[in-house]
């Protein structure tokens, strides 16, 4: 899958760092982003500035005022429209050769059961845990390549998961946390990990550099810190320890 004149001159500035090579991988590549949010907004908008050949978008949501503060693919007269047509709408703007496929449906088992095979990456763009423990389930089941993250106020979270190789979500939380609503967040803090998110994905997909596997990557914009902890599997996991 070759490059035409003006993707070698979009991409330029990248391809001096991942090659032509790199780039033809992300272009052959089909990400599947599970949320189109304050994380998903920063990681769609740089995975398809960086030439992701096919970007696979689910969210039932509709854009609201209060989500304006921080899911920065949306503006005010957007408000009350599905996330997901506005999202294929600014990211075709942004990059005419990334194929956008918008899915304006809940993320459930039977949902995910059919798109996760066909994917190359998984994105966890959510905001719940139930969901997050489902999609990290059915992706260690085909073994497909999960990002997560999460955040909350001005701290965040960075999870790669690599199944067979590096612990999954269920490793590192053996029992689903108590869902919250209203999560209070500054809008910066979704923008840094979704950022982190969009460039673990470019990693795994090109083969440039070494993916952060078996940490945990903890931001604090509090105190301006960030702090990676070391993981292992978890041997009696019931998601991955058979794997």
């Amino acid at each position: 899958m070759s490059l035409s004149q003006l993707e070698l001159e979009r991409y330029d500035r990248q391809l001096k760092i991942i090659g032509v090579e790199g780039q033809e991988k992300l272009k052959k590549s089909r990400v599947l982003v599970v949320g189109a949010g304050g994380l998903g907004s920063p990681v769609l908008l740089y995975l398809a500035a960086a030439g992701v050949g096919e970007l696979v978008v689910v969210d039932d949501g509709l854009v609201e005022l209060s989500n304006l503060n921080r899911q920065i693919l949306y503006r005010t007269s957007d408000i009350g429209k599905p996330k997901v047509d506005i999202a294929f709408e600014r990211l075709r703007e942004l990059n005419p050769h990334v194929k956008i496929t918008p899915i304006h449906k809940r993320a459930d088992k039977q949902l995910l059961e059919e798109l996760v095979p066909s994917v190359d990456l998984v994105i966890d763009a959510l905001d719940n845990w139930e969901t997050r423990f489902i999609l990290n389930e059915i992706c260690v089941k085909h073994r497909k390549p999960l990002i997560h993250a999460g955040v909350y106020g001005l701290y965040g979270q960075l999870l790669v998961v690599i199944p067979g190789i590096t612990p999954c979500l269920q490793c590192l939380l053996p029992r689903k946390p108590a869902e919250t609503t209203g999560i209070p967040v500054l809008g910066p803090t979704p923008g840094v990990l979704g950022a982190l998110q969009a460039v673990e994905a470019i990693k795994i997909l090109t083969g440039y550099g070494k993916p952060a596997l078996n940490k945990l990557i903890v931001y604090d914009g509090v105190n301006g810190e960030f702090t990676t902890l070391q993981l292992s599997r978890n041997p009696k996991c019931p998601v991955c320890s058979g794997l």
